[in-house]
């Protein structure tokens, strides 16, 4: 019997591969150029975006050192937004008002804040959020002083920095008076006749940072003079011979001068009216004096009295070209509501105050009777 043997099966080989596997092929997408460009265009632009952000909120500026005074109803939109705080390179009016829209929601306090060089809008929204920090000084402007004096305060106040008005020098008179005038004018754009901003500032007394700049506080002055002007003649009473507020401004200064009692104010505005509407001279000497200018040596001679200058009532009509002094909001007032009296005639009494008079007769009795005052109390 013979042993049978069992067929073999095939060996598979290490390399065999099956027929049905095909080879793989790397495909290639025919979209990827575009892709990447796009990336790299979304990648620039969110860059650009951080960089404007930047720019507008962390970047440094140009604002060098200074203290800003902060008025009471100010906000931050409208110290840091209206006009946008960042001035560096590719800053955004959008960023800037967005973030300070954002970025506090605390209460602006009044006050003087001390800004370091080159504050950035960060910087400065922290600092207002703070509140003021800035040490304040007193400034004292009198009613009835000129611009003259006025200038020369600023000049003289420690914790004032000047920034349009000349430094002070010994001598200061009414020609550096009138440059300091020609450049206050300009900054603050005001116009008037002759160039002369006489009358134009408030006087009051007024707190204020340590540094704030003389443009700054000429700009708070003028600016509450104006409120003031405006708000008087909008209430005025009828048929007043002024034709502008800025005329009511000129007769205002001329009745502080010739007054500092306060219930006499509304008694010499009806003299000077009545003045105005007969075609009467105003004949008053305070107008004298200040049409001397720096000639004005503390008297008045009759040889001023007769000298036709612009601002001479005795030998002009009607009234100077701008005002003699700086009046108080009292003065204002009285110019415009003046009494209701038909007086045209006034005389100092000699023991304060003023003798009021219908008639010349009356007036001449009452000059006599300040003569006769003055010459008992020089014996």
């Amino acid at each position: 019997m013979t042993a049978q043997k069992n067929p073999q099966k095939p060996q598979k080989t290490p390399n065999h591969r099956r027929a049905s596997r095909r080879p793989k092929t790397h495909a290639t997408s025919h979209n990827s150029p575009i892709k990447t460009v796009l990336l790299m265009m979304a990648l620039v632009a969110t860059l650009l975006v951080l960089f404007v952000v930047y720019q507008s909120i962390y970047a440094t500026t140009g604002h060098p050192e200074h203290v800003i005074t902060v008025d009471k109803g100010e906000t931050y939109h409208s110290l840091l937004s209206e006009e946008p705080w960042s001035d560096a390179f590719l800053s955004s009016a959008f960023v800037t008002k967005a973030y300070v829209a954002l970025a506090t929601d605390k209460p602006l306090q009044a006050g003087g804040y001390q800004v370091p060089a080159g504050a950035s809008l960060a910087q400065m929204v922290r600092i207002l959020s703070e509140g003021g920090t800035a040490t304040e000084f007193s400034l004292r402007i009198i009613e009835g002083k000129t611009v003259k004096d006025l200038y020369h305060a600023l000049k003289t106040t420690d914790g004032v920095a000047l920034e349009v008005l000349t430094p002070p020098a010994d001598g200061y008179g009414w020609t550096d008076v009138a440059r300091d005038n020609e450049a206050v004018a300009k900054a603050l754009e005001i116009e008037s006749p002759n160039g002369n901003l006489e009358g134009m500032f408030a006087p009051n007394t007024y707190k204020f940072a340590h540094g704030t700049t003389d443009l700054a506080i000429l700009k708070r002055l003028y600016q509450d003079q104006l409120n003031i002007l405006n708000e008087a003649w909008e209430s005025r009473d009828e048929n007043l011979p002024y034709e502008t507020p800025y005329e009511a401004l000129i007769m205002a200064s001329i009745i502080e001068k010739e007054t500092g009692v306060a219930q006499e104010r509304q008694m010499v505005s009806a003299v000077f009216v009545n003045r105005l509407r007969q075609g009467m001279r105003l004949q008053t000497d305070p107008t004298i004096i200040y049409g001397l200018f720096d000639r004005y040596d503390g008297k008045i001679y009759r040889s001023n009295i007769a000298e036709k200058t612009e601002y001479n009532t005795y030998q002009i009509d009607g009234l100077p070209p701008t005002p003699i002094a700086l009046p108080s909001a009292a003065s204002i007032k009285a110019t415009m509501h003046p009494a209701d009296t038909d007086v045209i005639f006034f005389v100092a009494t000699g023991n304060g105050g003023h003798t009021f008079s219908r008639t010349y007769q009356e007036h001449q009795k009452a000059v006599a009777e300040y003569r006769a005052v003055m010459r008992s109390s020089t014996q």
